[in-house]
C-alpha cells in the first residue's frame, strides 16, 4: 500500500509541513498547537476543494427523494423480473439525470486523504520518516501534545509506548474518549438535522427510513472504530464533522428541500421581509384560515357540580309542562264528544233537507202525478 499511495503520502505530509511552518511563527514549533492546527488546516483545504462535489451530493440526494415513489412502483411492477427491474431503474436514472453514487462522492473523495493521514501519523508514531518529513520534523511531531496526549498515540496503545512519548496513559484515554464522543455527537446531530428539517414530510419513502437508520449507525461506528485512530486522525475527523455540520446548516437555511420544515421557515422569513411573491389566491386563503382561527370560540369548561345541578333543574322544570300537556290533551279529548252530542236530538231527515234547500234555494220537489 505504501508503494501505491506513496505520492499521496508525500502530498499530505508536504501540506502539513507548510502549515506547520506558518503556525510556527505564532506557536512553538514543537507544540501540539502548531501541529494540531496544521491538521485542521489540511481538513479545511480539502473540504474547500470538495465543495463542488458537495453541491452534486445535495442535488443527487434531492433527486433520489423525488424518484423514490417511482422506484417503488417499478420494484412492485417487476418484482419477479430482476433484469427488467434493473433496466427500468437505469432508464429512470438516465431520464432524470440522477446518479445514485453522487451522494457518496464527498466521502469517497476524501477517503484517500484520510488513509494517507492515518499512515503518515502511524509512521511518526513508529519513528519512521514519511514523505517530506525528515528526522528533525519527525522528532518535533512525536513530541507534540494536545491536552497532554501525543498526536501519534491511540486509545489501545500500551502504557510503555505512551510513556516513551512523555505522556501518561490516563491523559491519552481521557482525551481520546472526549474526542470520540464529540465526533459521534456531531455526526448524530448532522444526520438528525437533515432528517428533521430538510426532508419533505409529505412523501413517505424508504429513503427516509434508510437515513433514519444511518442517523444511529454512523455514531456507533465512529465510537467503535475511534479507539483505533491516533489522536491526530481524531482531530482530522472531528474537524471534518464540524465542517460538515456547519456547511449543512448553511445549505438548509439558504436552499432547503421543497416541502420540508426548513423550506416553510425560509418562506416565512422571506414573507416577513416582503421578498416573497405569492399568488393572491393563496394569500386570501391563508388570511381566511387565520381569521377563522381568531374567531373560533373554545367551549367553556363546566364543573361537575354545575353540570349535576343543571340536570336536576332541567328535570324539575320538565315535569310541570308535562302535566299541563296532559290536561290540555284531556280537554281536547272531551271536546269531540260534546260536539257529537249536539245533533243527537234532531232528525236526520230534517238536517238533510234543510241543507239541500239551502243549497238549491227552492222548496221540496212535487210528487209525480202517477204516485198520487
Amino acid at each position: 500500500m505504501d508503494t501505491i499511495l506513496g505520492p499521496l503520502y508525500t502530498a499530505v505530509s508536504w501540506i502539513i509541513v507548510q502549515f506547520h511552518s506558518l503556525y510556527s511563527l505564532v506557536f512553538d514549533k514543537d507544540s501540539g498547537w502548531a501541529w494540531g492546527l496544521s491538521i485542521v488546516s489540511l481538513v479545511v483545504l480539502i473540504r474547500i476543494c470538495l465543495i463542488p462535489l458537495f453541491v452534486k451530493q445535495i442535488k443527487a440526494t434531492r433527486n433520489m427523494q423525488v424518484l423514490q415513489p417511482k422506484m417503488k412502483a417499478i420494484q412492485e411492477r417487476y418484482k419477479s423480473d430482476k433484469q427488467r427491474q434493473s433496466e427500468e431503474m437505469m432508464k429512470l436514472y438516465k431520464e432524470s439525470g440522477t446518479n445514485p453514487l453522487s451522494s457518496c462522492l464527498p466521502i469517497l473523495a476524501q477517503s484517500p486523504f484520510f488513509i494517507a493521514l492515518y499512515q503518515v501519523l502511524n509512521h511518526i508514531a513508529n519513528n519512521e520518516k514519511v514523505g517530506v518529513i525528515n528526522q528533525t520534523l519527525l522528532d518535533s511531531a512525536r513530541n507534540a501534545h494536545i491536552f497532554g496526549a501525543p498526536l501519534s498515540v491511540k486509545f489501545t496503545d500500551s502504557a510503555g509506548k505512551v510513556e516513551a512519548l512523555g505522556a501518561s496513559l490516563t491523559d491519552v484515554r481521557v482525551v481520546t474518549v472526549i474526542m470520540i464522543l464529540m465526533m459521534s455527537a456531531s455526526q448524530f446531530y448532522t444526520q438528525r438535522q437533515l432528517m428533521t428539517k430538510n426532508v419533505d414530510t409529505t412523501v413517505k419513502t424508504p429513503f427516509m427510513q434508510q437515513q433514519k437508520m444511518l442517523m444511529y449507525v454512523f455514531p456507533i461506528m465512529f465510537a467503535v472504530f475511534g479507539i483505533n485512530f491516533p489522536v491526530g486522525v481524531l482531530v482530522y475527523w472531528l474537524t471534518t464533522n464540524v465542517w460538515t455540520m456547519g456547511q449543512q446548516m448553511f445549505v438548509i437555511r439558504r436552499n432547503p428541500t421543497p416541502g420540508s420544515l426548513a423550506f416553510k421557515e425560509r418562506q416565512e422569513r422571506l414573507r416577513a421581509k416582503g421578498k416573497l411573491q405569492e399568488d393572491p389566491a393563496e394569500i386570501a386563503a391563508r388570511k381566511a384560515v387565520e381569521e377563522a382561527r381568531a374567531h373560533r370560540q373554545q367551549p367553556k369548561r363546566v364543573s361537575k357540580a354545575k353540570r349535576h345541578s343543571g340536570a336536576v333543574q332541567g328535570t324539575s322544570k320538565g315535569q310541570a309542562p308535562q302535566k299541563a300537556s296532559s290536561a290540555s290533551a284531556g280537554e281536547e279529548a272531551e271536546a269531540p264528544t260534546l260536539d257529537k252530542s249536539k245533533p243527537q236530538g234532531r232528525a236526520p231527515g230534517q238536517v238533510g233537507g234543510s241543507s239541500r234547500n239551502a243549497k238549491s234555494g227552492k222548496g221540496q220537489r212535487p210528487k209525480h202525478p202517477s204516485k198520487k
